[in-house]
Parts: C-alpha cells; structure tokens; sequence
C-alpha cells in the first residue's frame, strides 16, 4: 500500500523539513496577510518543477500530475498564524514579529506539505492520477476554506485529506477515527436594550444588567434540558458589556458567545432555543432583545473509507501501535467546507512530548511542537496521496 521510495525521500529531507519549519515559525503573518508565505510557498514548488497558481488574496493551488491515468486527490495545509505573543523568546528560532506567532502548528503543516509534494514529485510517473496541493489562508478566521473552494480548489478532486499537528497526543501518534472530529463553531450576539436612568431610581427604570444576567444564568439550560444528553454540545457566553457608569443603571447589555456541536439537528434546536431565551426573559422585564446568529465552520466529519484509509497507511507505514483514538474536539476547523464538496478525512498527528516541553495547549504563548513529529506528518500525507490513487 505505501511507498518505500516516498518513505526514503522523507527521511532524506528530514532536515530541510525542520528547516522550513523554523523559518516559516519566525516569520508568522496572520490571516489574510500571508503574502511572504504565500512567495515562498511559490518559489518552493517552481523550483520543484510544479505548476500551481496564487488564489487572492493568498494562498497557493498547485497541481502534481502524475504519469498515468487516475482519480485526484487533495492534500491541505493551512499557513496563518495567531495574534500571540511568543513566550520562548530564546528559542533560535522565536517570531520575529511582535504579538504574532505561530501558536496553532500551521508552520509544521505548511512545511509538511512542502516536502510531501517534493516525495511526490520524485514519483510522480509512477502515479495513477494526480495531486492537489492546497496551501490555504486565513483557517484562523474560518474563511480561508471557504475562499479556495470559490476559486476551483476542490473543482475535479475525488478525495480531499487534511493533517493537524495536536500537542494533547504524544508524539508521533496518528488519530482518524470515522465520524466526528471537530465541531461545527457558530458565533451569537444578544442585544437587550432596557430603559436607563439614576442608580437611585430603579423604579424607573429596565436594567440591562439585570436582564443580561439572568440570560446568562439561565441560557445553559438550553444544553442541559433541551438537548438529548447523548448528542454533545457547548453553549458558552464569552463576553457581556453593560453599563457606563457606577451610579447609572445600564440602558443597554451586549452578550456574545459560541456554540459548538457535531448533529445538525441539534444545532438548529440551539440557534431557535437560544432566540427564544432571549426574548422571554427580555420580556419577563420589559426589555427588548435582537439576537444575531452567525453560522462558522461546519461539523468536520471524516468519511469511514478515507478514514479506514488512513489508519491502514498510518499502520503499514509507521507500525501498528502508532494508531490512537483521541475523542473528538469542541474546537472548530474550517478544513469542513472541503468535505462539503467531496469526501474525504482529517487526521491528527501528536507532537506532544513533556521532556521537551511540546505539550502546551494549542494558542498558547508557549505553544511548541516536537520536530520529531514533522516527518511523521510529511509521510502521511505523501503515502496517503500514494496510496488512495493506487487504490481500486
């Protein structure tokens, strides 16, 4: 199933490949604001000889196409960093750019997918069909995904695979279970408005602050007593701003939160619940609500036989007990619009390792990966590409 001639090209370039990784970790760019990544992802894969073009206003589509006749699949790699500060600033290679970091692994996927395509590339007469290559932007936001698909990334693929390093698994380690994998990620926004005035004067007044609280008390039991128990969901408020003034009673409350779940169905319960709430306990004080619902990524939902797929590469190429079964994740991955369009599956690698301090919590200022999981990551996407198209 797997390609030894790809197994040795990846170790050959194991060097080059933690190479890349630290150059592109010290030179973070956030979402939408790829352009240096986006130049040297292209000077990459011209050098190599593979054709590719720019999507605006970042990100790379290149295209390997192989020597026979075959299906094509595609292989993702996200390139944006985040708005956080590195707190390993002794590390030789620590970002450059204040308040920007590499603090999610989109730098070790970026370089994986680079010396994947080169494997590729050195095997590319022996390939029955073709590979994709989608560099993309701005994950971060949940928007890059969405973009690439608008502009043809997915437009002639049959199968479409993903890799994200995961510092909560020990190095090395690969998990892609069928079913669930990220959540879908959905953002609200409640307004109340009341009626302000003197803080010694409630009689005449609609406190805000006290609708906005008694919203945020009593919200969660849309999770708790509205949902089957069975089907996991997460409703959080993160932010609530209220009043002006000590002495003023709040005229206006602004409550913004995430909702996150795997069944559609039940999202759709949690949109209409969550309205609901609000306007009955607006109502119950006389106040008003507008509540704003936004739809992010979609539920990551890997397909059986692409993720049946990756296990028998992941086994075959690394060894059995390399396979791991992480339970699926409330954090959302914009990797979903893909699997919109095609099947496909979306695997995690471990890079977390205590005796090199690699297994702080992905966003984290300390955020690190083990280098030694980057070749792991490389093969995989190369063998899985190998051995999809080679497949019947």
């Amino acid at each position: 199933m797997i390609s030894h001639k790809i197994k040795e090209a990846i170790k050959e370039y194991s060097e080059e490949l933690t190479e890349l990784r630290r150059k592109l970790h010290s030179e973070p760019e956030l979402s939408w604001e790829e352009e240096n990544t986006t130049r040297f992802v292209c000077e990459y894969l011209e050098n190599l000889g593979i054709s590719y073009r720019r999507t605006e206003p970042t990100g790379v589509i290149a295209e390997i196409r192989g020597g026979k006749p075959g299906k094509t699949v595609a292989l993702r790699g996200d390139m944006d960093a985040l708005s956080v500060e590195q707190l390993d600033k002794e590390l030789p290679y620590a970002s450059r750019e204040d308040g920007k970091m590499h603090a999610c692994g989109h730098d070790a996927h970026t370089a994986m997918l680079l010396i994947a395509a080169k494997a590729l590339n050195e095997s590319k007469d022996e390939l029955p069909g073709n590979v994709r290559l989608l560099f993309q932007p701005a994950e971060e936001v949940a928007e890059g995904a969405k973009a690439l698909v608008k502009q043809g990334a997915v437009e002639g693929v049959d199968n479409v695979f993903g890799i994200h390093i995961w510092s909560q698994m020990p190095t090395h380690k690969v998990s892609c279970p069928p079913g669930p994998s990220f959540a879908s990620a959905d953002l609200f926004k409640v307004s109340f408005k009341g009626r302000g005035g003197h803080g010694a004067m409630p009689e005449d007044c609609i406190d805000a602050a006290i609708v906005a609280s008694s919203f945020v008390m009593n919200v969660q039991s849309v999770i708790s007593r509205t949902i089957d128990p069975q089907q996991g969901a997460v409703l959080t408020v993160g932010k609530m701003v209220v009043g002006t003034r000590f002495n003023v009673i709040a005229e206006n409350a602004v409550i913004e939160g995430t909702v996150r779940c795997f069944d559609p169905a039940t999202r759709d319960h949690i949109e209409k619940q969550l309205a609901h709430y609000a306007e009955h306990v607006a109502a119950i004080y006389g106040a008003t609500a507008d509540v704003e619902y936004i739809r992010g990524t979609q539920a990551v939902i890997n397909d059986e036989a692409s993720a049946r797929l990756v296990q028998s590469v992941a086994a075959e190429a690394f060894g059995e007990d390399v396979l791991h079964n992480e339970k699926p994740t409330m954090g959302g991955e914009d990797f979903s619009y893909y699997l919109d369009e095609v099947p496909g599956s979306f695997a995690l690698v471990g890079s977390g390792n205590p005796d090199k301090d690699t297994q702080w919590a992905h966003h984290h200022g300390r955020f690190n990966i083990d280098e030694d999981a980057l070749a792991t990551g490389a093969e995989l996407y190369a063998q899985y590409a190998w051995a999809y198209l080679n497949g019947e």
